[in-house]
């Protein structure tokens, strides 16, 4: 339990790995999915999922910058986790009736637009 708590643990790396798993994302859109972390934690935290091998960076060497993230072999063997971690918290909310913010979907308009 240690070790996975040391890989996944924290407030951010679970986030950022259930975003990655949906998909290949560009550094500005994660920070548009987690708007309540800082450019220099989520910088943080890439790198160190970076170097436990969950996650791959992939610099296109273009100006403006363009970089993207993905989860490896590793990173994508926990999905299943993740997504666990995910229904239990959707069914402990349920239970308790604490409201859940809806994930910022950049794709979608805004609420009320």
């Amino acid at each position: 339990m240690e070790l996975a708590v040391d890989v996944i643990g924290g407030k951010w790396r679970p986030v950022i790995l259930a975003h990655l798993k949906e998909g290949v994302h560009r550094y500005g859109e994660l920070r548009r999915r987690m708007p309540g972390v800082s450019e220099k934690m989520l910088t943080q935290r890439l790198r160190e999922l970076e170097a436990d091998g969950l996650v791959v960076r992939h610099d296109h060497k273009t100006t403006p910058p363009h970089v993207e993230y993905r989860l490896t072999e590793e990173g994508l063997s926990l999905v299943p986790v993740l997504q666990a971690l995910y229904d239990w918290g959707a069914a402990r909310a349920a239970r308790t009736g604490t409201a859940i913010d809806e994930p910022t979907r950049p794709d979608l308009p805004a609420s009320g637009t």
